[in-house]
């Protein structure tokens, strides 16, 4: 992933210096509550923020080229494990600030300041508080830590590929045994796609034919799959 810090040019182009500005007449067609088309961008923020009953919360964010992101939150100082937790979605931007989805469908708002990331109550508006907010940009790897996800799982030709329900992204899955004979018995005769709920992770891996890194779904446990379901389904059912 390319994760170098982008600064500011103008005010009115603060966040688009880091998602992609084009012209100030971009900026000025925008309203702060229209979500606008993305452009390329791939960068990784981290940084501490405030917790009411711990000692603070290891935020890493992800922001991806093809819209979507991850996030790993890591409760520091609790006893209780998990202490990690991962979500994900996609982005998109306003006038003056970063808007994230989560697969719930729950929104998240972050703007520019300086070369970090401030993030902002669940208005969109700025947290009044002199506790720290920002994530500063780093360079790191996607977590590991499983996360819930729902999909059209197929297995065909000796490869697999998830069609994510939340971001309608579709990626490869790494070689997994037991979620390729899982499919062949819930698929039926037909060979079509089966709705599948799994606890993964996403890495970056290389393609076999052109050895370039793709984002691919690691399965890790509490795979499911249910025959006849798709996408429509509202709920994921991970047991």
């Amino acid at each position: 992933m390319v994760r170098t810090a982008i600064l500011s040019v103008a005010a009115a182009c603060t966040l688009f210096a880091l998602i992609g500005c084009n012209n100030r007449a971009e900026v000025d067609a925008l309203q702060p509550a229209q979500a606008a088309e993305l452009k390329p961008m791939q960068q990784s923020w981290r940084g501490v923020l405030p917790c009411a009953d711990c000692e603070g919360i290891e935020t890493s964010l992800f922001l991806e080229k093809d819209g979507t992101w991850v996030m790993n939150e890591r409760y520091q100082g609790v006893r209780e494990e998990p202490s990690s937790f991962a979500s994900y979605g996609t982005w998109a931007r306003t006038a003056d600030k970063l808007v994230l989805t989560d697969s719930n469908g729950e929104k998240s708002y972050y703007r520019a300041k300086g070369n970090a990331l401030e993030m902002l109550d669940r208005e969109g508006n700025p947290v009044a508080s002199q506790l720290n907010y920002t994530l500063v940009p780093v360079t790191a790897s996607l977590p590991v830590t499983p996360m819930p996800l729902r999909g059209m799982y197929v297995y065909r030709a000796d490869a697999a590929t998830f069609t994510d329900c939340a971001t309608g992204k579709r990626l490869p899955v790494a070689s997994n045994a037991q979620l390729e004979r899982g499919y062949l018995t819930a698929k039926g005769e037909a060979e079509k796609p089966v709705l599948l709920t799994v606890e993964g992770h996403f890495v970056f891996a290389a393609n076999p034919d052109t050895g370039e890194p793709v984002k691919t779904l690691i399965a890790d446990k509490n795979a499911k799959f249910a025959p006849g379901k798709d996408c429509t389904l509202t709920s994921p059912d991970i047991g």
